[in-house]
C-alpha cells in the first residue's frame, strides 16, 4: 500500500502483524486495496442502528444515520462519523481517476468516495465502502 503523504497512522503494525490479525480476505482489502465482489458483503443491505468501525483497528468511521441505499453493491454512507475519521487520496489504478478512502487511524483501505451522482444526500457524496473493511457495533 502506498504511504499517505503528510499523515502518520496512530496504529502501526508490521506486515506480519497485519497478516496474523486479519483473515486473508480482510488483509487483501484492508492492506492491499482489493475490492470485495458487489452485493456479497455483510453490510450491503443492513439497516440496523449502530456505529461502523474499521475492522483492522476499531476506529469509528461511520454511523448508521449516514448510511443510505445506493443499490451499487457495497455499503454507502454520505458522511464519515468525524471529519478526521478518514483520509482521502487520489487513486489512478484501473485506468481511471478516483478518490480512495482510508482509515485515518491505521491507513487501511476502505473503498472510494464519489460526488455529484444525484442521490440527494446532504453532502452529495457516496462513500462506497467494502463491508469486509467494517465492523458494525449495534446501538440502541
Amino acid at each position: 500500500m502506498k504511504p499517505v503523504v503528510g499523515a502518520t497512522p496512530r496504529v502501526v503494525k508490521s506486515d506480519q502483524e497485519w497478516r496474523e490479525g486479519l483473515s486473508p480476505e480482510e488483509y487483501a482489502v484492508l492492506r492491499q486495496a482489493a475490492t470485495e465482489r458487489p452485493f456479497t458483503g455483510e453490510y450491503t443491505d443492513t439497516h440496523d442502528t449502530g456505529v461502523y468501525e474499521c475492522r483492522a483497528c476499531g476506529a469509528e468511521l461511520f454511523r448508521s444515520e449516514t448510511k443510505f441505499d445506493s443499490h451499487c453493491g457495497w455499503p454507502s454512507f454520505f458522511d464519515p462519523a468525524d471529519s478526521e475519521a478518514v483520509l482521502l487520496r487520489e487513486d489512478r489504478a484501473m485506468g481511471m481517476k478516483r478518490i480512495e478512502v482510508l482509515c485515518a487511524s491505521c491507513h487501511s483501505h476502505l473503498g472510494h468516495v464519489f460526488e455529484g451522482e444525484g442521490y440527494g444526500t446532504p453532502t452529495d457524496q457516496r462513500y462506497c465502502i467494502n463491508s469486509i473493511a467494517l465492523r458494525m457495533v449495534p446501538q440502541g
